[in-house]
């Protein structure tokens, strides 16, 4: 975008960033209704211009859609319905300003691969048992404890875990599954017994 549209919508990307980067509910973000309400309808160029000021500092706006199917060029209607983030840009840099060990990050990908294969929620106790598989069991509530107080799941009063808002805001979902049915296939696949080949006859034996 040029340097021109960028002045003209100067006064708007602040007004934009200030809604975003202030948490004013429960869960982190804005509504896109809410960007249209107090921006007007070309809220969603305000927001390149935005992610455009962001990109420098390794950061960037993301956009979670709660409904399943939307178009490949959202509507203005699917816009509203839509929340938007500020995230970090770099994974790797993410990983290490969260300071987490390599088998806390795969506990975390493993735990909100389960949720998804189980339509949405899951039970604690089942999740705590698949964990318990892959790394030490006095970690597995601490893992779980801090997935939550790091907004990746969420825990009702039942006992039921749930995907939160940074796993629909930082996480690529099917990009997830795809990598670990592969890890799984590969490691199948790795732990097949070789065929035993049949044993060439020597030319020079005669019957």
């Amino acid at each position: 975008m040029s340097a021109r549209k960028k002045g003209l919508y100067a006064g708007k990307v602040k007004k934009i960033a200030q809604m975003l980067f202030y948490k004013r509910h429960a869960k982190p973000g804005v509504k896109g209704w809410e960007l249209h309400k107090a921006l007007g309808s070309d809220y969603p160029k305000v927001l390149d211009v935005l992610d455009d000021y962001l990109a420098p500092m390794d950061m960037e706006v993301k956009t979670v859609f709660e409904e399943e199917k939307i178009s490949e060029k959202p509507t203005l209607e699917e816009l509203d319905k839509a929340r938007f983030f500020v995230v970090l840009r770099d994974v790797a840099t993410k990983d290490k300003l969260m300071g987490w060990r390599i088998d806390d990050l795969a506990g975390l990908a493993v735990t909100i691969s389960y949720i998804i294969s189980k339509k949405g929620q899951t039970n604690r106790k089942d999740v705590e048992k698949l964990l318990g598989e892959k790394i030490p069991g006095w970690k597995v509530g601490l893992n779980l404890d801090r997935y939550i107080r790091h907004g990746y799941i969420m825990q009702d009063e039942r006992g039921q875990l749930f995907l939160d808002w940074r796993t629909q805001a930082e996480v690529d979902q099917k990009k997830l599954i795809e990598m670990l049915l592969s890890a799984e296939k590969q490691k199948t696949e790795a732990a097949e017994p070789l065929q035993e080949e049949p044993a060439e006859e020597n030319p020079l034996e005669k019957d």
